[in-house]
């Protein structure tokens, strides 16, 4: 994107792959029943999207299709850097094998699909049935037999698991959710927690304002940052501490990656 410095372009690319709705009208309901009826439109819009065009573009963008352009190839390193930097960490440890995983918002099964290599215990859902149908392929096609992929939001997760993984899923949950998803996700493990998101900060979040101002046609979801006090407050106050910390930024891509363990 021409004309931008380097630092503005992770915020408009946010801000593309994203709708910015306008609000419910204060004056038409109560702040409790707009936030509830913002989450249920965030979560309509993100099914919708992923199980349409959202999901041809993002299955293209999370493989090796060249049918991607330099923004779209922009992104795809930037997520596997966090894959990989979670990767890092497990073979580091040698927490894989035989151990359960649950993989919260798992998509094509980027992450999902090496820990099933790796020989761990996979379960991952996704509210979209293309992406999880799609990880559910690529993982048979390399025969792989010890993960289950099945269609949930994250809220209706269930289960206890030794790691708990949400990569870049956050920043389609509302700001006044992220607390209560923090805590949901710990409330799945027995040890460890892996979430990733996009970091509120002063110039991210003007960033972003400048970004709402060039709409483009992939605005179909909401985009959200969150402050990363917020999150690491909910970890603490769910009974875990963060003992590891990432950032991966790129041109279009960035993502505050956390570890926190069971205290």
């Amino acid at each position: 994107m021409k004309g931008y410095p380097s630092y503005v372009l992770p915020i408009l690319a946010a801000t593309s792959a994203s709708a910015f709705v306008q609000p419910i009208p204060n004056t038409i309901v109560g702040s409790s029943t707009r936030i509830r009826m913002s989450t249920v439109d965030d979560k309509t819009e993100v099914r919708e999207y992923f199980n349409t065009e959202g999901f041809n573009r993002w299955n293209k963008i999370y493989s090796e299709s060249d049918e991607v352009n330099d923004v779209q190839l922009d992104i795809r390193k930037g997520h596997d850097q966090t894959i990989q930097k979670i990767l890092k960490w497990v073979d580091n440890d040698a927490n894989s094998k035989g151990r359960t995983f649950c993989d919260c918002g798992c998509g094509v099964g980027s992450l999902a699909i090496p820990l099933a290599l790796r020989g761990a215990d996979i379960s991952a859902s996704d509210i979209s049935d293309s992406m999880v149908n799609e990880a559910a392929r690529r993982a048979e096609d390399i025969g792989i037999s010890n993960a289950k992929f099945y269609t949930s939001d994250l809220e209706s997760v269930t289960g206890k698991y030794d790691t708990v993984t949400c990569v870049d899923v956050a920043i389609h949950y509302p700001t006044e959710k992220m607390s209560e998803m923090v805590s949901h996700l710990c409330s799945l493990s027995n040890d460890t927690v892996l979430i990733s998101f996009a970091p509120k900060t002063w110039y991210y979040s003007l960033l972003k304002k400048i970004g709402e101002l060039f709409p483009g046609p992939s605005k179909t979801t909401r985009a959200y940052l969150h402050e990363e006090e917020v999150v690491r407050d909910a970890l603490k106050k769910a009974g875990f501490s963060v003992k590891r910390e990432e950032m991966t930024g790129t041109n279009f891509y960035f993502s505050r990656l956390l570890e926190a363990k069971k205290i």
